[in-house]
């Protein structure tokens, strides 16, 4: 992030923290006036450092009381397989996070779901129903020490 002085590092870290700070309220703590508050978190969002703004739900509100993490491996790593995988974790709503790892793995995803019972469902009847699924290695998580979404700027 070379291009972005303090006062931009500063915007960032406050609306990481709470992105419905008023306008007034990013001024106030930055030092800034309303105006050159506003056109700076404008040009943020225009040069793609603020790439959304959204409300973060946490899992046990919204019903969702177990977590996994699943290592995939594909039986193939033709297009058409990466491809059929790609599409199905996008529509997924239960895959929370997707990154294709390196290791014995291909892929890592974080997944949701109301209970254990669910997850294995979800593995069971929909990943491993693709028919390109050579195998999994789940974890589920027990506790979480940590949860942020906040990149350190």
């Amino acid at each position: 992030m070379p291009d972005l002085d303090e006062t931009d590092r500063h915007l960032l870290r406050l609306l990481q923290r709470d992105s419905t700070l008023s306008t007034q309220a990013l001024a106030e703590k930055t030092g800034l006036s309303a105006s050159p508050a506003w056109r700076r978190v404008k040009r943020l969002i225009d040069e793609g450092y603020i790439a959304r703004q959204v409300a973060i739900v946490p899992p046990i509100k919204a019903g969702l009381h177990a977590i996994a993490y699943v290592q995939v491996s594909l039986l193939d790593h033709t297009e058409a397989s990466i491809g059929k995988f790609d599409s199905f974790v996008r529509t997924e709503d239960q895959v929370i996070e997707c990154a294709t790892i390196t290791g014995t793995s291909d892929f890592l995803l974080k997944i949701v779901a109301p209970d254990p019972e669910g997850l294995e469902h979800f593995i069971m009847r929909r990943l491993l129903a693709l028919g390109i699924v050579r195998g999994t290695v789940t974890n589920f998580v027990l506790r979480q020490t940590k949860y942020t979404t906040a990149m350190p700027v």
